[in-house]
């Protein structure tokens, strides 16, 4: 491993001598210096890990220097050296980017510990910078896939959104990728480096939703033993991006009015007002415009949050891009379980393009990774795709024969037992197939007379005998 370099600047010889022996015993190779343009030049030659540096020198200021330097190799840790009396000077070189300050008389242990602690500052740094970059390329809009005309306008939008501050509402049905393209926009804004942090609304209780967002002071409620900050504290800088803002409870979306007004919050059970700077960006695959009318939803709330609105097109609607979409994820799916790509017939690829997907994008995916689990040939066929697209049930051929359904209901109430059968129940994610949310699903449940528990092969009696 390579070692790690130092050069010391510090016009008394003595103590630079010291110091010099000092670190290479600790592994650091290290040059010395006995003023500023002495090390700018030794800097010009090589690149040095780290600069230990006295704050007075015989030609320029320490601060003269380090501001050189880190314009010039923003990356070298720097760290000042400085008699006690000269402090209030180590203290602001390090609110002008030095790294840390030592004080004079030095101790040697204490400048390992101090060099020690700079390095692994700057390894995190640098981590975070590298996850950042990851972030950065992996959402970059040149990787939400599509070439069909609605996505080119999307993408259009998207560039002059990102570089704004707006509010940003996106509208979509389940699966078309609402959180995707919200990940997209915070990641090439101004505020990337700033977190992201995301909730659905829809899938908490209105209590437990309140104190998430908004956060609560120790004693609000029973088990608050302490205080805590809600998200749109955590996400101060960044982005808060809210799912199924459609849910929200009447006494929520006032207390959402009054930050996107005020710019300010207050914790449950407290009187602080806190300040925050969050973006906002919201999603429903609802049309809020009715739930105004149905007065479900605040007009004032809902024109605060409609400042930039992007719809989202349906899969049907850009069949164009599913056979890069399929593509995609076979070559996703290959990479993450390091096998060899596999592609799909011609029928079967015609087949996935005429299918309707009412679960959009998700949905296209799960079909994909499905046909890629059920087969290990290197060429998928229609009859690896799940049921409900192939047409092919698994116990299609022990099955007694059922006539062909008659009614718009009677084909509803036989696609859902299909679905639930195929997903083995989950109603979370039957409800995603059918590209509908879960209390849709349950009425329709009650509607059809099916049990919750129910799957296509236990009601498949009962089917016959409802159809009948």
């Amino acid at each position: 491993m390579e070692r790690l370099s130092v050069l010391i600047v510090e016009d008394d010889v003595q103590l630079a001598e010291v110091l010099a022996r000092f670190l290479r015993k600790q592994g650091f190779e290290v040059e010395t210096a006995a003023d500023a343009r002495t090390a700018l030049e030794a800097m010009l030659e090589r690149v040095f890990d780290i600069v230990l540096s006295d704050l007075r020198l015989p030609d320029r200021s320490g601060i003269e220097l380090l501001q050189e330097i880190k314009r010039a190799f923003p990356v070298t840790i720097v760290l000042m050296m400085t008699a006690f009396s000269s402090i209030d000077s180590a203290v602001e070189a390090v609110r002008m980017g030095a790294d840390d300050y030592l004080s004079k008389p030095l101790q040697l242990e204490d400048v390992r510990m101090r060099i020690e602690r700079a390095l692994e500052r700057r390894r995190l740094q640098t981590r975070v910078a590298d996850l950042q970059q990851q972030l950065t390329e992996r959402y970059r809009f040149g990787n939400i896939i599509g070439k069909s005309k609605p996505m080119q306008e999307l993408f259009k939008v998207l560039e002059r959104v990102a570089r704004s501050s707006a509010t940003v509402l996106i509208v979509g049905r389940t699966g078309t990728g609402k959180e995707l393209v919200a990940r997209a926009i915070h990641y090439n804004s101004p505020r990337a480096k700033g977190p992201f942090v995301d909730i659905n609304c829809g899938a908490l209780p209105e209590a437990l939703l309140e104190s998430e967002l908004f956060g609560y002071v120790r004693g609000a409620f029973t088990g608050a033993t302490e205080s805590r900050p809600g998200l749109f504290e955590v996400a101060h800088g960044g982005t808060l991006f809210l799912d199924e803002v459609e849910a929200l409870k009447p006494e929520l979306q006032v207390k959402l009015l009054r930050v996107l007004q005020e710019r300010v919050i207050r914790r449950v059970g407290g009187r602080e007002n806190i300040p925050v700077d969050v973006r906002i960006i919201a999603a429903t695959n609802q049309d809020l415009e009715a739930a105004v009318r149905r007065g479900e939803f605040r007009e004032d709330l809902y024109y605060r949050l409609n400042v930039v609105t992007l719809y989202l097109p349906e899969l049907r609607e850009r069949r164009e891009d599913i056979p890069l979409l399929v593509e995609h994820f076979l070559q996703q799916y290959a990479r993450e379980n390091n096998q060899p790509v596999r592609r799909f017939s011609t029928e079967a690829l015609r087949l996935l393009m005429s299918y309707s997907w009412p679960g959009n994008v998700r949905e296209l995916q799960n079909a994909v990774e499905y046909a890629l689990t059920m087969s290990t040939e290197p060429v998928l066929t229609i009859r690896d795709l799940p049921p409900h697209i192939s047409g092919i049930a698994p116990t299609e051929r022990w099955a007694p024969p059922e006539r062909e359904p008659r009614t718009l209901q009677e084909v509803e109430r036989r696609h859902i037992l299909r679905i639930l059968e195929e997903t083995g129940g989950n109603h979370t994610r039957a409800a995603e197939i059918l590209g509908i949310d879960r209390r849709t699903l349950y009425r329709k449940l009650e509607k059809y007379k099916i049990p919750r528990d129910s799957s296509r092969r236990g009601e498949r009696a009962n089917g016959a005998s409802h159809e009948g």
